[in-house]
This record gives C-alpha cells, structure tokens and sequence, in this order.
C-alpha cells in the first residue's frame, strides 16, 4: 500500500493525502500568485513518485520544469527556514510533452466523429437550434458511411447537406440554411485558431497518457545541493516505478478558451468511456489536473454541464481523480463542487462584492477547526501558505488547518528548447504521432461522387470549352438571335424569356385587362339595374 501523500505542514501538524481517496477529486483556488502553481506541481511530483501517471496543463509554460533535478536559491532557502521547512529532495519526474499544435511537444489529435456533435457544438459556440442541425449532419454522415476526421471533412459534409437538404428533410428533419451558414462560419474561426491542427489522424491513444517507467534513484540528496540541469537523477541507487507527467503546452491554446475547455473536456470524456469500472484502488490508475477550470464553465448550455458532472461524478469508479484549478471556488457550479472532496485553498483577495462573496462561501464550506476563524484568514494568508482540507480514512472531510504548502524537489520554472528537444526525441511516443495519417473520408467520397455526376447535354465541365455547334461563326450568330427571339435556359434550369415571349405575355395582359373591364361594367350594370 502506498504511504500518504506529504503535502504541506506546519510547527503543530501535517497535511497528507491518502491514496485510496486522491480519486475522490479535490479542488485548488487562489488568487494570482499565491502559489497554486507550485501546489500543482508538489502533487503532481508526489502522485509520480507514487507510480501514478499525471496529466496537467501547463497555461503559463512554467511546469516543464518538472522533468529537471531542482536546486532551491538562496531566497528560497531562507523562506524555508523562516516557516521551519526541511529543504526537499531532488528529484526529476519522467515527463512527456504535448502540444496541439506539435510545436513544443507531441502532436496531439482527435477525430471529427470522435469530438461528437455536442462537445463541437461548445467548441463553436452554437446555438441549440444550430446544434441540433449538427447532429443531423453527423447522424446523416453515419448512415452515408462517411468518415468525419477533420475540418475539411465537417465542412464538405455540410456542404453537400445543405445543397441537398430538401432530399433530407423528410427523413431526418427540417435543416435550415442559415443554421449550416453559422456552423461553417463558426468552423472558419476555429481554423484560424489553429484548431484544423487538432482534427485528424493519427488520434490521441488514451493510454499513452498513463505510462510508467523504472527509475534509478540516486542516494537522498538535498535539492540547495542537487546538480542543476539533470533529466533524471544520477544512476547507481534502486529502480523504483514512477508515473510519467504528461505535460500540455496551454499557452498559445489558451488564446482560443473555448478549443482549451472543450479539448481538457473530451480528453476527461475519453477517460470515461474508454477505461473499465475498477471500483475503489489503493492509488488512482491516473490524476487529471485541470487549470483555468472557470473556462470550461464559462457560459456553458445546461446539457453541457450536465455532461461534466456525470463524468465527474463516474469517472473516480475508472481510477481517475480530477483535481480543478481555478482563481475563484465560484467559477465551479455547485453540482460539480459537491464532488471535490479534496480542497487546497490559497489567499483570496476582498476587493470586489463577487470576491467577498467568495470569500464568505469558502469558509462555509470548509469544515471548521475551533480557534481558527476560516473567512478572516483567507485574506491573511501568505504566498505559499495554505487552508487545507482532506479526506481522512473514512471519507470525511478533516479540519481545516492552516498550513506551508512543501516545495517540489524538481525544478520550478520553465525548461531550456535543448532540454525540451532532448525530452521529445528519447519519449515512449517519440514519432508516433508526428506523421499526419489522411484517409479516405467524407471529403474524398463527396468530391468523388461530384466528379462522377453525368455532365447535362450541351454544357461543359469545369475548366472545358463548351461544346461548339455546326456553321462556324454564322451557327454561333443564329442561336445568339435565337436566343434573344425565343428565350434561353440558364445552367441551373432557370428559364428566360425572349423577345416573342415578352410580346405575347403583353398581349396577353393587355387583353385580359379589357375584358376584365367589359365584364366588370356589365356587371355592376346589372345590379344598379342599368345597361
């Protein structure tokens, strides 16, 4: 059975998170720059060294440091041992890098069939009316047999959906031009996100994410004395198992919330449905930090949040924790807030009515230790100090002890581009990914059949000369007058009248309007009883 988690402390008592209950979910808020990043990474490095897999997202490009031996300053050093800290021991994580956009870490993929009509729907902000034509084309796409991998897949198929929709209506529903217009339109802004690098093949295998490898631990040293710069501690001492971090560049991602949210979101739902029920481990199988957690909420559809708090809640019987990284505990609705049993709270500042709003709702709803007045120390507390609350053996929440948050034994900032070329290239998935897969799907089969269509009599197919009648000059000149005389059809069927066309619905007109009069007079003549 693993030992429990050391996490914080102070002169009087500990802070330790059980293992069997670290996939009960929990919770770290603060405001900027009152350690939450640092909280993230002490548990991210105690889960690994535990032989737990970690994914995290790394929003302000600071965390790679993980994968690095630490060395603690000089002003570290004497924080430490102002608060009676012992200084941690170094120790690198074996990480993997990710990125969406294959630029600073592995590509990382998922199909357009795979993300789902609702999750994509968030994605581009739809309406529910907008939503509901996208799951008639996914619905359509399926019972066509046509693969949906990527943007220029989506975007072909609501094309030939929306060209053909009368076709379609009477199966599967009215499908309105203008909701196809918003989807594509809204398809445009995410390519221009980059979000056309995300879609495709190959896709993400989930378990790549939940790696575990042998580790030579060197003897305990001090991180004030560790080498700077290492990947991995020296060689020479026992093999222990660690999980592998897995690391997601989120800076640049983060410019786009909504591919951000709803990206965390599918990889959480993949968790889900991917992995077996496992009932209650001694450890998770792996632990889910989600960072800037309010984004994910942010204006998002009753369904949708339905969704979260239905994986939230079922997730922790596959082995997973979820823990939620956010500024403010307000940012996570109260259905999903029930569910973090786990809670890490750092200072809060009293600024504004939302913030002393929240300040009053925390201290509600953490459980109260005699002496400790919970709403006046969230504005007190230092950087790097913390109000803590965990499960204790019989799943209840503790007292909440005000405590010094234990600094990771890895490196705190962001790695050198030789350390993170160096980490890519000696990955488990090094070359997986990298090569883009591009199938035949819904975009092949749809220009396929389009270029198959039988080309009408007399018109000619894009980028051919149309086809030229018997007399030369003279021919052209005699279908040009009769044309002008008699009418001519359009490429679309569309018909338009000639001069002898004209002249007859004149007449035509002309005469029906004085008969129309002549009857008329009669017929008032009649009533009034004159001729």
């Amino acid at each position: 059975m693993a030992e429990p988690l050391l996490i914080a402390k102070n002169s009087l008592t500990q802070c330790e998170l059980l293992p069997a209950l670290a996939n009960r979910h929990g919770l770290i808020t603060g405001a900027t720059g009152t350690g939450k990043t640092v909280t993230l990474q002490t548990l991210a490095e105690g889960f690994s060294r535990m032989g737990v897999p970690v994914f995290m997202a790394d929003v302000k490009g600071d965390l790679t440091g993980i994968s690095q031996a630490g060395k603690i300053s000089d002003k570290l050093a004497a924080v430490l041992k102002d608060r009676a800290l012992d200084t941690p021991v170094s120790q690198a994580c074996p990480a993997t890098l990710w990125d969406v956009f294959g630029e600073q870490g592995h590509p990382v993929r998922a199909t357009i069939s795979d993300m789902g009509p609702l999750l994509l729907g968030r994605m581009l902000n739809l309406n529910e009316t907008q939503t509901g034509v996208l799951n008639l084309v996914f619905k359509i796409a399926d019972d066509s047999g046509m693969l949906l991998l990527d943007l220029k897949d989506l975007r072909a198929m609501l094309q030939f959906v929306g060209d053909n929709a009368s076709d379609f209506t009477t199966e599967y529903g009215n499908i309105s031009a203008a909701s196809v217009g918003a989807i594509q339109r809204g398809l445009l802004q995410i390519e221009s996100q980059g979000g056309d690098k995300f879609f495709g093949e190959p896709m993400l295998n989930i378990s790549d994410f939940m790696q575990t490898v042998d580790v030579n631990v060197a003897p305990q040293m001090p991180a004030a004395s560790a080498p700077q710069g290492g990947a991995s501690a020296p060689r020479g001492g026992p093999s222990v198992q660690m999980g592998v971090v897995n690391v997601l560049a989120a800076d640049k991602l983060l410019n786009a919330p909504r591919l951000y949210a709803t990206f965390l979101l599918w990889l959480l739902s993949e968790l889900f449905e991917t992995l077996p029920e496992v009932g209650d481990l001694e450890q998770p199988k792996l632990v889910f930090f989600f960072d800037e957690a309010h984004l994910l909420f942010n204006e998002a559809p009753k369904v949708l949040v339905e969704r979260i708090e239905l994986v939230v809640r079922l997730v922790r019987s596959k082995g997973v924790g979820v823990y939620f990284v956010t500024q403010n505990p307000l940012d996570i609705p109260d259905s999903v807030l029930a569910q973090l049993g786990n809670r890490v709270q750092h200072a809060l500042r009293a600024f504004t009515p939302r913030d002393q709003k929240a300040v009053k709702a925390t201290a509600q709803t953490m459980r109260q230790k005699p002496g400790l007045d919970i709403e006046t120390a969230i504005t007190e507390l230092a950087v790097g100090e913390a109000l803590i609350s965990l499960l204790d053996a019989k799943g209840r929440p503790s007292e909440t002890e005000r405590v010094y948050v234990l600094p990771p034994g890895s490196q705190i900032g962001p790695i050198g581009a030789e350390q993170r070329k160096a980490l890519m290239d000696s990955s488990l998935v090094a070359g997986i990914y990298e090569k883009v897969v591009d199938r035949e799907s819904a975009y092949e089969k749809i220009k396929g059949r389009v270029a198959a269509a039988p080309t009408p009599a007399g018109t000619a197919k894009p980028g051919e000369a149309a086809p030229a009648e018997s007399g030369g000059m003279f021919s052209g000149l005699g279908a040009g007058l009769s044309g002008v005389l008699f009418g001519t059809t359009g490429p679309r069927g569309a018909k338009h009248d000639g001069l002898a066309q004209t002249m007859a619905k004149s007449a035509v007109r002309t005469i029906g309007t004085s008969v129309g009069r002549e009857i008329l007079r009669g017929v008032l003549g009649s009533l009034m009883g004159k001729r």
